[in-house]
């Protein structure tokens, strides 16, 4: 009876780390609509975790424009060189070209699928190109599954996420964007 009760109380101990774990990896992406909660998975896709944990603290996704949204697609952001109203170096026209000082990420497909609220690394050709770019899926992307690097869900908020303003249908360029406010761990 003793080793059921030990077993009991070490899996349920076990169960609470993991969840304790998880509430750290848990971001907030405030935008003027309101704030957005981000699960990560650090599982999936560490690298790409890491650093987009170290640039959120780091204060660079702050004031970063939602350079290409499209409509029934996603909304895309993250470019902290060019995209960055705050920055000398904001250019809208190049906003989506940028990226952070940091090297390039290798990529770290997964089988899970670009589904509605996923958040996945903006890329160039190269599938090893990732940065400090990503995107929010508005809906199902299937033709992305294993082409981009998940690495996050939103899990509240997503209302305020569809009320990002949209761009061009074709291009997804925003002539007046909407951008981040803050980035912050939970």
């Amino acid at each position: 009876m003793k080793k059921i009760i030990y077993l009991f109380i070490l899996f349920f101990g076990l169960l609470n780390s993991q969840l304790l774990a998880n509430k750290k990896n848990n971001m907030i992406l405030k935008l003027k609509y309101g704030e957005v909660e981000i699960e990560l998975y650090s599982d999936k896709a560490p690298m790409h975790v890491e650093r987009f944990k170290k640039l959120a603290s780091d204060g660079k996704y702050d004031n970063v424009v939602f350079h290409r949204v499209i409509d029934g697609f996603m909304a895309q952001t993250g470019d902290v060189k060019y995209g960055n109203t705050s920055s000398k170096d904001f250019n809208l026209s190049l906003a989506g070209t940028g990226g952070s000082d940091l090297p390039n990420l290798k990529a770290e497909f997964t089988d899970i699928a670009h589904t509605r609220g996923i958040l996945s690394a903006a890329r160039s050709a190269d599938p090893d190109s990732a940065n400090s770019q990503f995107f929010i899926c508005l809906e199902s992307a299937p033709h992305l599954d294993r082409q981009y690097s998940v690495f996050g869900k939103v899990i509240k908020g997503m209302e305020f996420v569809d009320q990002i303003k949209k761009g061009d249908p074709n291009s997804g360029s925003v002539p007046q964007p909407d951008k981040i406010i803050s980035l912050k761990s939970k």
